[in-house]
């Protein structure tokens, strides 16, 4: 039981924001958050959907704790274009910050609301009123709740913000903070349906797209013939390259679709670079130049340079490698069209299905469903396209359309995460400190999802016989976390520094948003040079980032992750290493250390990750855990394996055969140590990666003494860095 009032005045000093918290700024209306439902729950509405962040169930505590209910009270309901608040994209790790922020303050002001009906009707002072798992308690006795006070017209207002109603102080907290069971998990573990994949509406068609066999291949004609006769087969439609199946099932869509290809003639042209060298192919074209940072010495405290090192490294293309292919259903009545997806962004796939169809944003609604996740922009939204594209067709005549991507159209066809080069220089002077730096990035941008561009960022729409333009990948402004240049500004204090953006502007490859964006690269980058110049200095490593850094939270992330793995109680053994990597995510967000322990044998197997992570005030520690945990993982399997595989016409990495992922049995044991702390809570899922790339490739260093600067770090590029 809580007072109703006096943990609102334990925070009435906090400063007032000029505007409302995160994303309660473009969603005002409280009613657009939550709704007290008359069986004792309440439905709470955000904009940002899960895709196994298990971001729904901390969402879930900090609204359970503001209303003063239990969790299991609360309902999370799906993203949908119809009723939610419009929160854009969830992605960059943002939605604790964007959304929560928002969640809190509505359901703040949701409990002040009530607090004054409550007192009301009870005749008392709202002041002297305590809720308890949603009874609003009179000193006298006397009582009424949520349920029985709910009326619509309570919430129809406009958020006022901390200058009318505070939040509760982290102090009062008693759910924030402690671990809950996701709420997702149990369906999940118990293969109860829940993914888009289990879902079948009444009726339904099963659709097909064609995919051309090289990104750069139009259609000349086709013979459908053979494709048509096949049994349970609806119709084959055909706009410019874009060729689909309608068929009355999965099982006769494929086999329609395998035989449109083999009657289907195309016009092919080798559009793709040399694979072997894409660093210089990528340092070779024309690309928009941004200085993203400078920083100029202390005229009166220059130092002389002694020496300057210089090292360059790279990344390849990366897939998503999406465990389920994506899917989508649509159904058009001729007038209202309806599409089921897990997009990680409803209200920009509707922009974009209404650009692309030239239809009213209103007509078209979005309903997101869970897919077996993803974190970045992978094929979601391309196959609501194919979906809805099948869905508008005549013959479809008003069924619902479910399309599945196969294996080969998700590892051929979804953006990827970009390639990139990244040379460092470091000027040192006589006692071994860095006095100048320079960042120099070449890379495609790292964002080309829906809902940002005056044409449609869905691939279908680019094969139309009058195709939307192909647009570029861009990147976000610095301010909002960057894309290329993410992380490529160090955190250590240099007394210099200068950090230049290469954009490349020719796109052999689609890219776009993938985990973490360019700070998984700047990171592998930075601290792998880092280790460089310590070593050039005859430095230990620990000790030479701790003489670079006063931010005491990177400090002590450092010092935790080090004192938590044992560094100083290593004992060297043949073939096997340890190393460090660090990072402040975008600058701004998670402080993380890892510590990666390796095994060298015939190929690289990384035994062990010590991670020690600050994300301001944490709202439940399994997720925090979970997520770090699953970013080390994923940044391993880059590291060790992943890369986009393509000849000079066609990508060739389709099946798992040739694009490897890390396997169970391959997975280090991890310890995620999370920093207590009070600041501003902070995203968790993306300040893994580049810290675990680095300290994996600084261990390869301290087990074989050979300096691996090119991603993947297969058993083949060590033998070639020994020559």
């Amino acid at each position: 039981m809580s007072p109703g009032n006096d943990v609102i005045a334990e925070a009435a000093a906090a400063a007032v924001p000029a505007t409302l918290p995160g994303s309660l700024n473009g969603n005002r209306r409280l009613r657009q958050w939550l709704r007290f439902v008359p069986d004792g729950s309440v439905e709470i509405f955000s904009g940002k959907v899960e895709i196994g962040q298990g971001i729904l169930t901390a969402l879930a505590q900090i609204a359970a704790e503001e209303l003063d209910l239990r969790l299991a009270r609360i309902r999370m309901i799906a993203a949908a274009t119809a009723y939610s608040p419009d929160e854009a994209v969830t992605s960059g790790s943002l939605s604790i910050l964007e959304s929560g922020a928002a969640l809190r303050q509505a359901c703040a002001e949701a409990r002040t609301i009530y607090l004054a009906a409550a007192a009301a009707q009870l005749g008392v002072a709202a002041a002297t009123l305590c809720i308890d798992d949603g009874e609003i308690v009179a000193a006298d006795g006397r009582s009424t709740s949520y349920w029985a006070l709910a009326d619509a017209a309570l919430l129809d207002c406009e958020a006022g913000g901390p200058a009318s109603v505070a939040v509760k102080a982290p102090s009062a907290y008693r759910l924030v903070g402690t671990g809950a069971r996701r709420l997702d998990l149990p369906d999940k573990i118990f293969g109860q349906p829940r993914y888009i994949h289990d879902l079948e509406l009444p009726d339904m068609l099963h659709g097909r797209i064609l995919r051309p066999p090289s990104p750069a291949a139009t259609l000349i004609s086709f013979d459908a013939t053979a494709a048509q006769a096949g049994d349970g087969v609806i119709a084959i439609l055909r706009d410019g390259s874009l060729l689909g199946v309608l068929a009355d099932s999965k099982r006769h869509a494929d086999q329609a679709i395998e035989q449109l290809a083999k009657g289907a003639l195309w016009h092919e042209s080798a559009s793709l670079p040399d694979e072997t060298q894409l660093p210089a192919w990528l340092k070779a074209q024309a690309a928009q130049t941004t200085v993203v940072a400078t920083k100029k010495s202390d005229p009166e405290n220059i130092s002389v340079v002694a020496r300057t090192i210089k090292a360059s490294y790279a990344k390849p293309f990366v897939a998503h490698g999406s465990i389920a292919p994506s899917c989508a259903l649509a159904q058009f009545d001729g007038a209202q069209l309806q599409v089921w997806s897990h997009s990680q962004g409803i209200f920009n796939l509707r922009k974009d299905l209404a650009l692309a169809f030239g239809m009213a944003h209103g007509a078209i609604a979005i309903r997101h469903v869970e897919s077996a996740g993803c974190y970045g922009h992978n094929g979601a939204d391309d196959v609501a396209f194919d979906a809805a594209w099948l869905a508008r067709a005549p013959l479809a005549a008003g069924r619902p359309v479910r399309v599945q991507w196969s294996r080969a159209d998700e590892l051929s066809w979804a953006p990827f995460g970009s390639a990139m080069a990244v040379e460092l220089e470091a000027d040192l002077d006589a006692a071994g400190a860095v006095i100048g730096w320079r960042h120099t990035i070449w890379s495609n941008g790292h964002g080309t999802r829906p809902g940002r561009a005056a044409t449609p960022a869905l691939l279908g729409s680019w094969h139309l016989a009058q195709p939307f333009e192909r647009l570029i990948a861009v990147n976000a402004t610095l301010a909002s976390g960057g894309g290329s240049e993410r992380n490529a500004v160090p955190l250590y204090n240099f007394p210099a520094w200068h950090i230049v953006n290469h954009r490349v502007l020719a796109m052999p490859l689609r890219a776009s948003a993938l985990r973490s964006l360019g700070a998984y690269a700047n990171v592998f980058a930075l601290e792998s040079f880092i280790d460089e110049l310590a070593l050039a200095s005859a430095a230990d490593p620990i000790e030479f980032r701790l003489r670079h850094l006063t931010d005491t939270r990177a400090r002590d992330v450092i010092e935790r992750a080090v004192a938590r793995s044992a560094w100083r109680d290593w004992q060297p053994k043949e073939g096997c290493g340890r190393g460090i990597g660090f990072a402040k995510y975008k600058n701004t967000g998670a402080y993380c250390a890892v510590v990666a322990e390796i095994e060298a044998g015939v190929e690289i197997r990384v035994l062990r990750l010590t991670i020690a992570v600050d994300v301001g005030l944490v709202i439940n520690p399994d997720g925090v855990a979970n997520q770090v945990e699953g970013g080390a993982i994923m940044a391993t399997s880059w590291a060790l394996k992943e890369a986009v595989r393509f000849d000079q016409r066609c990508v060739t990495s389709a099946s798992w055969e040739a694009y490897p992922i890390l396997r169970f049995t391959e997975i280090p044991a991890v310890t995620v140590d999370i920093m207590p702390s009070e600041h501003a809570s902070v995203g968790a899922g993306e300040a893994s990666l580049g810290p675990t790339a680095a300290a994996i490739a600084n261990a390869v260093y301290d087990a074989l003494g050979v300096r691996v600067r090119e991603l993947p770090m297969t058993a083949a590029r060590i033998v070639a860095a020994f020559d």
